[in-house]
C-alpha cells in the first residue's frame, strides 16, 4: 500500500488539491449567494451585472436591448428589440466556470507570481467570452428561435468549455511545475 501511495503521489495530491479548493471555493460562492438580498442588484450581483453588460454590447452591435427582474424567478429577462428572448440565471454569470478554472489550476499549481497572473487572466478571459457567449445566444434566439436547444445545449456549453479546457492545456504544458520539468 506504502508503495502505491508513493507511486501516485502527484495524482493523489493533485485530486486532493483539486477537490478542496473546488469544495472551498464553491461553498464560499454559495455563501454569497445566500447572502445576497437582490435589493439593489437583483438577483445577485454578479448575476445582474452579466446581463446588464450583455444588454450593453447589444446596444454596441445595434440591436435595442433591454434587461428586467424576472417576476417570478431569480433571473433577468433579456429583450432585444422589444421581444424576450431569454433569461439571464445565475448560472449563466460565468462564476462556476471561473472556480472550476481556478481549482484545476491551482491543483497543478508553477511559481506563485505566475500562478497568480494566470489565474486573474485566465478567469478576466472566461468572464470576456462568457459575456460574448450571452450576447451571441441572445442574437442567435433572436433571429433563430427554433435553435434553442442547440443554441444553448450544445453549441455555447462547447465555446465556454472548450475555452477552459485549452487554458488548462496551456497551463500545464507551459506554466505548471510539470511544465518546468521537462
Amino acid at each position: 500500500m506504502k508503495k502505491l501511495l508513493q507511486k501516485y503521489k502527484s495524482v493523489i495530491r493533485f485530486i486532493l488539491t483539486f477537490l478542496l479548493v473546488y469544495a472551498v471555493m464553491t461553498f464560499g460562492y454559495k455563501f454569497y449567494l445566500q447572502l445576497s438580498t437582490g435589493a439593489v442588484y437583483y438577483p445577485d450581483y454578479m448575476t445582474h451585472i452579466v446581463a446588464q453588460q450583455s444588454a450593453d454590447l447589444l446596444q454596441t452591435l445595434g440591436y435595442e436591448a433591454q434587461v428586467l427582474p424576472h417576476p417570478d424567478e431569480a433571473s433577468m429577462k433579456l429583450f432585444i428589440n422589444e421581444k424576450y428572448v431569454a433569461r439571464v440565471i445565475e448560472g449563466c454569470n460565468s462564476v462556476s466556470v471561473i472556480i472550476l478554472f481556478m481549482a484545476f489550476v491551482l491543483a497543478f499549481s508553477g511559481r506563485f507570481k505566475t500562478t497568480i497572473i494566470y489565474l486573474l487572466a485566465g478567469s478576466v478571459l472566461i468572464y470576456v467570452v462568457n459575456l460574448f457567449r450571452v450576447v451571441i445566444l441572445s442574437v442567435g434566439l433572436y433571429h433563430y428561435p427554433w435553435r434553442k436547444d442547440i443554441l444553448h445545449t450544445v453549441i455555447f456549453p462547447a465555446i465556454i468549455y472548450g475555452m477552459v479546457c485549452l487554458l488548462w492545456v496551456v497551463w500545464v504544458n507551459r506554466f505548471s511545475k510539470i511544465a518546468s520539468k521537462k
